[in-house]
């Protein structure tokens, strides 16, 4: 009785001591019995960036793979790669067909389809890519999507039949996904605050200047060798961006804070010990506590979407942001088509021998000092969202005054000269019009917005475009008439964009969005201590 009596308030005397970590297995705890990791680890993961890293080299990195995924899409649709069905004369006289199109005996319906079979990889990935940024780094994310990209493309030279290759161009749109929705926030990130709009028009100025060589590399390489090596070519030329996305340090995007893996494993253990001798204490309280952290698959699912709708619903009422996107649906149905139909539709109007010369010429470039004048005009303006639908609504309503004039001649020299200022005044919209897109939404939405943008100007714009261009000449047989169909879309777009202008329109680049960073936070257990002191540090690092 006596030991029982000394023991007992020994006990007692132990039992106060534990409960004053456990409540703080959520905060208090934690910092009392772990400075150590507090200091060093927050910095380790966002404040300072890798060695490999300046603004400049990271522009010129993300244009190259931004010019490699136009390559393809030229490449494509040139006359080299895409080819022409076999025909045969009344006298009996047959020729064989060429490219994709006569070996596979492909009608125009399904040879538009192939040009837009990367949307349906797109339109999967994108939302998932821009979804999974918030828990995984975005660099990383653009390594994978990248090795995807390599893979299918390479797919593509070895296709056997309209479904084979029809599938591989899938794939090269989930790969496509990861990089469309994160490159251009880090590129806005990094930027000199001065010359953000030209910093995007030079990554955009990408998208002309690859079509325009993927129509000379097709025609050069399909007409010289074949058209499969021109598919291999581009995997080759794309593999050590893929390689490179996972062997360097990777960035961090503005509004996110994604903590290195053996930063985390190193907090891991030096929380653990502390949260052991809680448990020797009262192991009932850290098998509760431990349980709500270990969240099942589903409930992490749930969880996910349920963000992912919020995030969703909060693009869908922004005006501004659906404005901006439904001018460039129409935008990009014309744009579309020409990139598919132009040399084919060049060649037939105007008996062109070399069409795929001709308007990759025109094209980049047109491509190359429209889109890099429109990002300097929207700077020398002073950057805003609504000097930027200022710029669209007139950019695109005079250059489709040009191209439409352009198709109307029947001389070669008029037509070339009516169109490349057409094509010039009509590219000056890519950085204006990006611009508003991660602008006119918070940080941390940057990457769904781009996501969501890029996904409906190919489901509404240029994926149907393609094929409807297809049905409508086989159905009027006139490429003229075809052509001035399509361009009159742009004046649609022209007036969509205008309504742009008389919005109150707010930049938001530099606003906070805690409860978005919170919960990015909240997913990253069992980091509550680091979670913290970023919280202290500042969001928004990049």
């Amino acid at each position: 009785m006596a030991n029982l009596e000394e023991t007992a308030p020994s006990q007692q005397h132990k039992k106060p001591q534990p409960p004053s970590p456990i409540p703080i297995t959520v905060a208090p705890a934690v910092q009392d019995s772990a400075p150590m990791t507090t200091t060093t680890i927050p910095n380790k993961s966002s404040g300072q960036n890798p060695s490999w890293f300046s603004p400049k080299r990271l522009l010129f990195i993300f244009c190259v793979i931004n010019m490699l995924n136009y390559v393809d899409r030229g490449a494509i649709a040139s006359n080299g790669v895409n080819g022409s069905l076999g025909t045969c004369t009344e006298s009996g006289i047959c020729t064989s067909g060429s490219g994709i199109q006569g070996d596979f005996n492909l009608n125009n319906f399904e040879d538009g389809v192939l040009s837009s079979a990367f949307m349906v990889g797109l339109l999967l990935a994108s939302p998932i890519f821009a979804s999974l940024a918030k828990t995984h780094n975005p660099f990383r994310l653009i390594g994978v999507g990248l090795t995807v990209w390599t893979v299918a493309t390479a797919g593509c030279g070895f296709s056997f039949n309209f479904w084979s290759i029809a599938i591989c161009r899938m794939l090269v749109g989930v790969g496509e996904a990861s990089f469309i929705s994160l490159a251009a926030p880090f590129i806005d990130d990094n930027a000199p605050p001065a010359q953000k709009t030209a910093w995007l028009g030079m990554f955009y100025m990408c998208i002309p200047t690859g079509i325009a060589l993927g129509y000379v590399y097709g025609g050069v390489v399909g007409d010289h060798l074949n058209w499969r090596v021109a598919f291999w070519g581009e995997a080759i030329l794309m593999l050590p961006f893929a390689i490179l996305g996972f062997i360097i340090k990777p960035l961090n995007l503005k509004g996110f804070t994604h903590p290195d893996s053996k930063v985390a494993l190193t907090t891991t253990e030096t929380v653990t010990p502390v949260i052991e001798e809680a448990s020797d204490v009262d192991s009932h309280l850290f098998i509760a506590s431990d349980n709500t952290t270990k969240l099942s698959f589903a409930s992490k699912l749930s969880k996910q979407f349920s963000r992912f709708a919020k995030d969703m619903k909060v693009l869908l009422l922004d005006k501004v942001y659906v404005v901006n996107v439904l001018g460039y649906i129409a935008y990009n149905f014309v744009i579309g088509a020409y990139s598919y139909w132009g040399p084919k539709a060049g060649s037939n109007i105007y008996k062109m021998s070399d069409a795929d010369l001709l308007f990759g010429g025109i094209t980049i470039i047109c491509g190359i000092f429209g889109t890099l004048a429109g990002g300097f005009i929207l700077d020398s303006m002073t950057a805003t969202i609504s000097n930027a639908f200022k710029l669209l609504s007139a950019a695109t309503f005079l250059g489709a005054i040009f191209c439409f004039s352009a198709f109307c001649l029947k001389s070669l020299y008029g037509f070339v000269a009516l169109f490349s200022v057409g094509e010039l005044l009509v590219f000056a919209t890519q950085a204006p019009v990006n611009y508003v897109c991660l602008h006119c939404v918070k940080p941390s939405l940057r990457p769904l917005s781009m996501a969501i943008s890029t996904v409906s100007i190919h489901i509404f714009g240029d994926v149907p475009s393609s094929p409807l261009v297809g049905v409508l000449q086989d159905s009027i047989d006139n490429w003229r008439k075809t052509a001035l169909i399509l361009t009159s879309v742009l004046f649609i777009a022209a007036g969509i964009w205008f309504i742009g202008v008389f919005f109150n329109s707010v930049d938001k680049f530099n606003d906070d969005d805690e409860s978005q960073v919170s919960i990015n936070r909240a997913n990253m257990e069992p980091l509550l201590e680091d979670n913290q002191n970023e919280r202290a540090d500042g969001p928004g690092e990049a």
